[in-house]
């Protein structure tokens, strides 16, 4: 008999964690856990506020953002009336996943932009977007919170000149909404080139815990989302994780601690299902739990697209979450036999689209929770920087010299190359004898993809890890570059070292410029020369964290050089 927890809405089938994790619930009510989150009280974390007090906005983000609904819908009907129709976000990590995730599971509304995001410094996704867009009917929002993320603003500077050359230099700034931080560079800069729009989100809230504040919101607002609506459904759920007592399920506290407990006992790959309506779900929660988490020496790892496999073809350290619509059953025969063979699994079903609000704010709550089991401070990021400070390295150099560090491939066979220490004699044989160290201390396969995104690739990619996964019984994820580095880099680098990381690189055809400034035709460094940077430079940073890393160039083919891949594996 499988034992569960919970209501209609929220089950928890824990099999041998249950009396655990009751345990631990009883003393996140006796510390009072939730009350002193609510209080702003740092000590539930770490002894010392830093990086914690002013991270804590996002409590109040629906009562805040509700303030605002005045402003966004003004600001929605002035560009609907001066005649956009499209919408291109530029932005990385948390300014951008929340933005994705809503125009995914809602869709556009008749006559509101339809809205895409640019988050690849690949210069062919680049040139895509400058030729799929007229830039006289399209909207660029710019968001980072820090206002100087290099991509972000390398994005902005290259869309910048390239609207002035569509539509004249007094027109451009008109095309152009900013959604920042006070006080931070990008500010200054819409304010000197006279955007259109500026937004000026709490400074309290932290990237990843944005979903419902302006980084979310105002991009949700202009594909026709019912703000009222989606910001009523969050303060309910805000309402509701308010109150924790033995006579009242509160499943923010349960979903936290059930994960931090589960994580403590080495069940901390935390594999992530969702039905039809809320697959983009996954990319944001990826974010949350990995950069919150993954510190310390500790870490979940979210594992988010792996498809559903029979309950032998996983380890033990496996927590199953399956998120979905009430009327959506098409992977419950699935996690049925995931609970029959006795792994922990949490089920969470939403009515509808709009109970995406509440969802969002369930698991910023759990994480903050699952924080406090592992003692960890889930408002920071400390080795996100080492990946940033190493590109910076390298594209400093460039400027110097005119080149970056030369790297030579250990193999090179048919088009593909392979980049690291191995005795095999072709790329495949060299895949598989580094894979063959997932038996000894090693856990979970990362696959860094520093290419351009496109569906046949994404074919390619999830079907050699879908082999991994079975054939090695071992988590796999996968994250284009530079994307992943905003997201699950932080884990990467953070955790326990049980990862193996495999970069894939390939031919960049094409190269676009990056200018210095915005409306300046001079230019220092490229966006393939960016990219390559920042795989270089994460690289580096994973070795001298001591971590397991190879890169594979898979030359002018992609597609074909990972199914050549897969057949020799």
């Amino acid at each position: 008999m499988i034992e569960e927890y919970g209501n209609e809405n929220y089950i928890a089938s824990l099999g041998e964690f249950q009396r655990t994790i009751a345990g631990a619930i009883t003393r996140f009510r006796e510390n009072k856990i939730l009350q002193r989150i609510r209080n702003h009280d740092h000590s539930v974390w770490q002894p010392e506020p830093t990086e914690i007090t002013n991270r804590l906005g996002w409590l109040y983000s629906p009562q805040t953002t509700m303030k605002a609904l005045d402003e966004i819908n003004d600001f929605v009907e002035d560009v609907r009336g001066s005649g956009f129709t499209n919408a291109l976000l530029l932005g990385m990590g948390g300014s951008s996943l929340a933005a994705e995730v809503f125009r995914l599971i809602f869709g556009v509304k008749k006559r509101f932009l339809d809205l895409e995001i640019l988050d690849s410094t690949d210069p062919g996704v680049v040139l895509e977007y400058a030729k799929k867009f007229d830039p006289q009917r399209t909207l660029y929002l710019v968001s980072t919170k820090s206002g100087s993320t290099v991509e972000t603003i390398s994005f902005m500077k290259f869309f910048y000149n390239h609207v002035q050359s569509a539509v004249g230099e007094n027109n451009a700034s008109r095309h152009f909404v900013a959604i920042t931080d006070p006080g931070s560079p990008l500010e200054e800069t819409a304010r000197s080139l006279k955007f259109r729009k500026i937004f000026l989100n709490d400074p309290n809230i932290g990237g990843r815990f944005s979903a419902l504040s302006f980084f979310g919101i105002v991009p949700a607002a202009l594909v026709g989302i019912d703000l009222q609506k989606l910001l009523q459904r969050a303060q309910e759920m805000v309402d509701y994780c308010e109150i924790d007592s033995e006579n009242r399920l509160n499943s923010c506290a349960h979903f936290g601690v059930a994960l931090g407990e589960l994580a403590k006992a080495g069940t901390d790959k935390l594999t992530m299902f969702f039905s039809g309506s809320f697959k983009a779900f996954g990319a944001w929660a990826e974010q949350l739990i990995a950069e919150s988490t993954g510190k310390e020496g500790k870490g979940i790892l979210p594992v988010d697209g792996e498809a559903i496999a029979a309950p032998e073809k996983y380890a033990r350290d496996r927590v199953f979450v399956y998120l979905r619509k009430k009327d959506e059953h098409e992977l419950d025969r699935g996690i049925d036999a995931l609970k029959n063979a006795e792994f922990p699994v949490i089920e969470i079903t939403l009515d509808d689209v709009y109970d995406l609000g509440a969802e969002f704010y369930r698991w910023e709550m759990a994480t903050a929770i699952v924080s406090w089991s592992l003692n960890i401070n889930p408002f920071n990021q400390p080795n996100v920087e080492s990946a940033k400070n190493r590109a910076r390295e390298m594209t400093n150099l460039y400027k110097e010299t005119g080149k970056l560090p030369d790297e030579s491939p250990s193999i090179e066979q048919d088009g593909i190359k392979f980049y690291g220490d191995t005795e095999a004699g072709n790329p495949g044989q060299a895949l598989g004898i580094y894979l063959s160290k997932a038996i000894s201390g090693v856990n979970y396969v990362a696959m860094q993809a520093y290419l351009k995104p496109f569906p046949k690739l994404n074919d390619a990619l999830h079907r050699l890890r879908t082999m991994i996964q079975k054939e090695l019984r071992i988590a796999t994820t996968v994250g284009y570059g530079p994307r992943f580095l905003h997201s699950t880099g932080q884990l990467h680098k953070g955790d326990a070292g049980n990862g193996l990381f495999i970069q894939l690189t390939a031919d960049m055809p094409n190269d676009v410029p990056i200018p210095d400034e915005p409306g300046s035709d001079k230019s220092s460094i490229s966006f393939g020369i960016l990219k390559t940077a920042q795989f270089q430079g994460d690289r580096q940073a994973l070795q001298e964290n001591g971590r397991k890393v190879i890169r594979i160039d898979l030359g002018a083919d992609p597609v074909q050089s990972i199914k050549k891949l897969t057949e020799i594996l």
